[in-house]
C-alpha cells in the first residue's frame, strides 16, 4: 500500500488542488457571516465534501434568488465547483462573466489561475496558457510559486526548457524541492549540464519533511545516476545511486543502476549484491525482471556458467508465471472486476474531480494494478467513469422520486375534488353579504346612540327592560287622579329614571369602546372571509391549471430523464470498455516486455549450451588424439 500511496504522488499534489480552487470562498466564509440560508446550506454541503449536492443546491438557490448579499461568492464557488468536475469549460464561463460584470482584480487573477491549473491537468496545454495569461497582478504567495512554477511545466511540455530554465530560475532561492527539481530537468534538457547536475544534487540532498519530498530526492538521485552512467561516469553514479531508500519507489531503478554501475567499474561481484537484492522482489517491476537477467550475466561474466544457466533458466520460469499471472489479471480486467472493484475499495461519489485512487481493489496479483493506477491516463478515465456513474444513479433516483411525485400530484387533484363542494356549501352557507349587511346596520344603530351622547342607545338587555317598565309606569301614573300618594309614586318614579339614566351616562364610554371594538371585529372578520372567498374562487380558476403545469412538468422531466438514461448508460459502458482497455494495454506491454526477457534468456542459455558443447567435444578430441 506504501508503494501505491508513493506512486500517487502527483495525484496527491492535484488533491491538493482543491483547497487553491475552493479556498477563497471558504476564507470568505470563515470571516464573513452567512446572511442567506440557503447559501449557508450550501456551503455546508460543499464542508461535507458532497460537492454535486453543493452545486445543485446552490444553482437551485441562483435560480431563485435566494442568495441576497453572497451573489459573488455563490458564483465563485460554482465557477470551483464546476472546476472540481473538470468541466473548464463552463466553469471558464462562470469566471469570465464574474470578470466582465467588474469583479475585483483578486476574484479575477485567481479565477483564471484556477482556470490555467486545471486546464493543465486536463492536458489542454494552449488553453492554459492562455488562461495564465490573462492574470493581471501578483497572486498571493502561495499562489505565486504555483503560479510560475505552472508556467515552466507549459513551457517544458512544449519543449521550450531554456525559456523554462530562465523563468524558474528566477524563483529558485525561495522554491520548493519540486521546484528546484523541474529546473534542474529543464536546465540539463536545454544543455546547461553541470548547472542542472547541481541543482539536482541540492534537491538530492535537502531536508525532507514529508513523504512527497523524500520520494521527490529519491527520484533526482535516480536521474543523476543514470546521467552519470550516460556520461560514462560510474563511480558518481554510485553515490547518487546510495541515496537512495531500498523502500522507496525509486528503489528497483537505483538498484539496477547501481549494478550496472559496479559492472562498468569491473566489479562483477559488486554488482551481484544488488541484482540478487532486486531479483528477491515481487516481478511486477521491469526492473525486477531485469535483474533476473542481470544476475545471470554476472554469473556468465565471473565464468560460473552452472550458475548462469541455472539463473537464466529461474528467470525463464519466473517470465512464464509473471505472463500466466498477466493473463489473469488481464481476464479480470476485462471481465469488469476492476472497476467495480475500485469503486467499492475508493469510495467518495461525489468528491470531483481531485478525487483520487489510494487503495488497490481486491484482484488476483493487484500489484500487477500499481503502474496501470500511477498513469494519469488511467485516473482521469477512471473518474470520467466514476462520475457517468454517480450520474446514471442519481437520474435513476430521479425517475424512482418522480413516480412518487406523480402519485402526490393524483393525491392532491383528488382530495382537490372531494373538498371542493364542501368548502362552497360552507361557503354558502356563512352568507358573508348577508352579513356585511347585518354589520351595517349595528354600524348605524351605534352612530345613531354615539350622536344621543346619554348612554341610552347602548343599554343592554336588562337596562333596555327597566326602561320600559318605567315608561310603563309614567303613562299609568298620567291615568291617576291626583293624590298624595300619586304625588309620592311620581317622585319615587323620577328617583329610579334618574339613577338609571346616571348609571347609563357612566358606564357610556366603556360601552361605547367595546362597541367599537367589536364592531372593527366584525370588520376584520367580514375581510378575512371575502379574502378567503376570493381566495376559493381563484383555487378554483388556477389549481387545476396548476396541477396540469405541475403534470407537464413532470412529463417533461420524465421524457427528458427517459432520454438521458440511454445515453449515460452507452457513455458509461463505452468509458468502462475504455478504461479496461488503457489497463489491459499496459498489461499487455509488460507482457511483450517479458517477450523481450525470455528471448534474451533463450538466447543466453543456448550460448551457454553451445559452448558447453564445444568445450565438451573439445575435450572429447583432445583425449582421442
Amino acid at each position: 500500500m506504501k508503494l501505491l500511496r508513493a506512486a500517487l504522488v502527483s495525484a496527491a499534489r492535484l488533491a491538493a488542488l482543491t483547497a487553491l480552487v475552493l479556498g477563497p470562498v471558504a476564507a470568505q466564509t470563515s470571516g464573513t457571516p452567512v446572511r442567506a440560508l440557503h447559501y449557508g446550506d450550501s456551503l455546508f454541503y460543499f464542508f461535507q465534501d458532497r460537492y454535486f449536492t453543493a452545486l445543485t443546491s446552490l444553482m437551485v438557490s441562483q435560480h431563485f434568488a435566494r442568495l441576497s448579499g453572497h451573489e459573488e461568492d455563490a458564483e465563485l464557488l460554482r465557477g470551483g465547483l464546476l472546476l472540481s468536475y473538470g468541466l473548464h469549460k463552463q466553469a471558464g464561463e462562470v469566471f469570465t462573466a464574474l470578470i466582465e460584470r467588474g469583479a475585483p482584480p483578486a476574484v479575477r487573477d485567481r479565477a483564471w489561475f484556477y482556470l490555467a491549473k486545471i486546464r493543465y491537468q486536463r492536458g489542454l496545454l494552449a488553453q492554459a496558457e492562455e488562461a495564465l495569461a490573462r492574470i493581471g497582478g501578483a497572486l498571493p504567495a502561495p499562489l505565486d510559486e504555483e503560479r510560475t512554477l505552472l508556467a515552466a511545466n507549459l513551457l517544458m511540455a512544449r519543449g521550450a526548457y531554456a525559456e523554462a530554465a530562465k523563468l524558474l530560475a528566477a524563483v529558485t532561492d525561495s522554491a520548493g524541492l519540486f521546484t528546484r527539481f523541474n529546473l534542474g530537468v529543464a536546465m540539463i534538457k536545454s544543455g546547461d549540464v553541470a548547472g542542472g547536475t547541481a541543482l539536482l544534487d541540492q534537491v538530492a540532498t535537502a531536508p525532507a519533511h514529508s513523504e512527497e519530498d523524500r520520494s521527490l530526492r529519491d527520484r533526482a538521485n535516480v536521474v543523476l545516476g543514470f546521467a552519470a552512467l550516460q556520461n560514462k561516469d560510474p563511480a558518481r553514479a554510485r553515490t547518487y545511486l546510495e541515496r537512495v531508500r531500498l523502500q522507496g519507489l525509486h528503489a528497483n531503478r537505483a538498484l539496477l543502476a547501481f549494478g550496472w554501475a559496479a559492472l562498468e567499474l569491473k566489479q562483477v561481484q559488486a554488482a551481484l549484491v544488488p541484482w540478487t537484492e532486486l531479483a528477491a522482489r515481487t516481478p511486477v517491476d521491469a526492473a525486477v525482471l531485469e535483474a533476473k537477467l542481470a544476475v545471470a550475466y554476472a554469473f556468465a561474466e565471473l565464468g560460473a556458467m552452472r550458475q548462469a544457466l541455472e539463473g537464466y533458466q529461474q528467470a525463464l520460469a519466473a517470465f512464464e508465471r509473471e505472463a500466466a499471472a498477466l493473463d489473469e489479471s488481464i481476464a479480470a480486467i476485462q471481465a469488469g472486476q476492476l472497476t467495480a472493484a475500485l469503486l467499492a475499495r475508493n469510495p467518495g461519489e461525489e468528491m470531483g474531480w481531485f478525487w483520487s485512487i489510494e487503495e488497490l481493489p481486491q484482484m488476483p496479483h493487484g500489484a500487477h494494478l500499481v503502474p496501470v493506477l500511477a498513469q494519469h491516463e488511467f485516473q482521469e478515465a477512471f473518474k470520467n467513469w466514476r462520475d457517468l456513474v454517480f450520474l446514471d444513479r442519481n437520474l435513476r433516483t430521479w425517475q424512482e422520486k418522480l413516480g412518487a411525485l406523480q402519485d402526490m400530484l393524483e393525491n392532491r387533484r383528488q382530495a382537490f375534488a372531494a373538498r371542493l363542494p364542501i368548502v362552497r356549501e360552507q361557503e354558502r352557507s356563512l352568507d358573508v353579504e348577508n352579513l356585511a349587511r347585518r354589520h351595517a346596520t349595528l354600524q348605524a344603530e351605534f352612530a345613531q346612540a354615539a350622536q344621543r351622547a346619554d348612554g341610552a342607545g347602548l343599554a343592554d338587555a336588562r337596562e333596555l327592560a327597566a326602561m320600559a317598565r318605567i315608561e310603563a309606569a309614567r303613562a299609568l301614573l298620567a291615568r291617576l287622579p291626583a293624590s298624595p300618594e300619586r304625588d309620592e309614586a311620581a317622585e319615587r318614579l323620577r328617583r329610579i329614571e334618574g339613577a338609571l339614566t346616571w348609571q347609563l351616562a357612566q358606564q357610556a364610554p366603556v360601552r361605547r369602546w367595546e362597541a367599537q371594538k367589536g364592531l372593527r371585529e366584525i370588520e376584520q372578520a367580514l375581510a378575512q372571509a371575502r379574502a378567503a372567498h376570493a381566495r376559493l374562487a381563484q383555487a378554483q380558476r388556477e389549481e387545476p391549471a396548476r396541477f396540469a403545469r405541475f403534470a407537464a412538468r413532470i412529463d417533461e422531466l420524465a421524457r427528458r430523464l427517459q432520454a438521458l438514461l440511454p445515453q449515460v448508460a452507452a457513455l458509461t459502458a463505452e468509458q468502462q470498455a475504455h478504461l479496461q482497455a488503457l489497463a489491459a494495454a499496459e498489461l499487455k506491454r509488460q507482457k511483450e516486455r517479458l517477450v523481450q526477457y525470455a528471448n534474451y534468456a533463450h538466447f543466453a542459455v543456448a550460448q551457454i549450451l553451445d559452448r558447453a558443447s564445444v568445450a565438451q567435444e573439445a575435450s572429447r578430441g583432445g583425449a582421442a588424439r
